[in-house]
């Protein structure tokens, strides 16, 4: 139980630093790393289920592919960790926010590439919210 408690209270701390380098944990950044995550796990099912992938040459699972899209998005964190501290030399909030944005629109493309390469039918409603939210990213 203490090693347990050591451990989560080492995470929370990593945690929350990693947070306040990123700007904090506001909606904006939940939803980019919510996104990212069902990005992944979307990714994993077209390879892993539907051999479907453009990421290998069978479109199977493939450990290097898997290694090279948690890479991607490591970057993605890094370069809004770059926005939020160029926001915070500037005295704005528009840089992050921006990125954020760019990156979220990014996420949502690609989940719903993977649902289509499932067979899912998109929604034309989600399909313009995406759009527009793309719009607003490169607007900033």
């Amino acid at each position: 139980m203490e090693f347990k408690n050591a451990l989560l209270t080492a995470f929370g701390i990593v945690g929350s630093f990693i947070a306040h380098y990123l700007g904090g944990w506001d909606t904006a950044l939940q939803t980019l790393v919510i996104f990212m995550a069902v990005d992944y796990i979307t990714g994993l099912i077209t390879a892993g289920v539907f051999h479907q992938s453009n990421k290998s040459s069978s479109g199977a699972l493939e450990s290097k592919a898997g290694f090279k899209g948690l890479c991607k998005k490591g970057m993605i964190l890094l370069i809004v960790l770059v926005a939020a501290r160029l926001d915070i030399v500037m005295g704005t909030d528009v840089i992050r926010n921006a990125v954020i944005i760019a990156f979220t629109a990014n996420e949502a493309i690609s989940i719903l590439e993977n649902a289509g390469t499932m067979g899912i039918k998109i929604p034309k409603k989600l399909t313009d919210a995406i759009e527009i939210l793309k719009d607003k990213g490169e607007e900033k």
